[in-house]
């Protein structure tokens, strides 16, 4: 579980076949082998290290749902290790489990994002969504013209801009978004109670 505050911006070294390698040494600290390391917000396995950098096996399914398939070398990312059962947990509860891939609208400080809009119900003026592993309050919600997304806005501070991707994108760059599981599990478990409601994560 991770928390949506990123330690460190790292980059993207390059992909061998399934295996890419990344550079950090935050998240190196402590770290062995089977450990997760959430990176622009998905939830990788450290397979090996050494001073500096790790490498991760990045799957068809992950590369198929993500936006990790489009970095190119010397591209910045934000990393962050799982949270401690002692640590602040300073965010909101942040699985790594990507739901989509949105698009960069407008750039901080009146960040703009556009997702799918079978997303949108979980997304709430003042909620929480993660947007490449940052966890960021939503301004506001507003379906767009087209009828398939919707376009959430954050007001981003200076720090969080000049410490993790947000600041660092250009509009049009892909953007890993995972909305609050806690949202998608209360949809789940009333959905029974609600006729004509469409299933959970169905995109309906």
């Amino acid at each position: 579980m991770f928390t949506g505050i990123v330690e460190e911006l790292g980059t993207f070294v390059g992909r061998d076949g399934e295996r890419s390698r990344f550079s950090g040494r935050v998240v190196l600290d402590g770290a062995i082998l089977g450990d997760s390391i959430a990176v622009n917000g998905c939830c990788l396995t450290l397979v090996a290290q050494g001073d500096g950098w790790w490498e991760a096996d990045l799957s068809p399914e992950t590369l198929a749902r993500t936006c990790l398939g489009a970095l190119v070398p010397g591209d910045v990312v934000n990393l962050e290790r799982p949270v401690q059962p002692l640590g602040r947990l300073g965010g909101h509860v942040v699985l790594g489990h990507v739901d989509a891939v949105g698009t960069l609208v407008v750039t901080p400080p009146d960040l703009a994002v556009r997702i799918p809009r079978a997303l949108s119900r979980y997304c709430v003026e003042k909620g929480s969504v993660t947007i490449d592993g940052v966890s960021l309050t939503i301004v506001s919600v507003r379906d767009l013209d087209d009828g398939e997304h919707t376009e959430l806005t954050f007001a981003i501070i200076p720090h969080t801009a000049a410490v993790t991707t947000l600041g660092h994108k250009a509009v049009g760059a892909p953007l890993n978004i995972e909305v609050d599981m806690l949202a998608k599990h209360v949809e789940k478990l009333l959905e029974a109670y609600v006729p004509g409601s469409p299933p959970a994560g169905s995109g309906a």
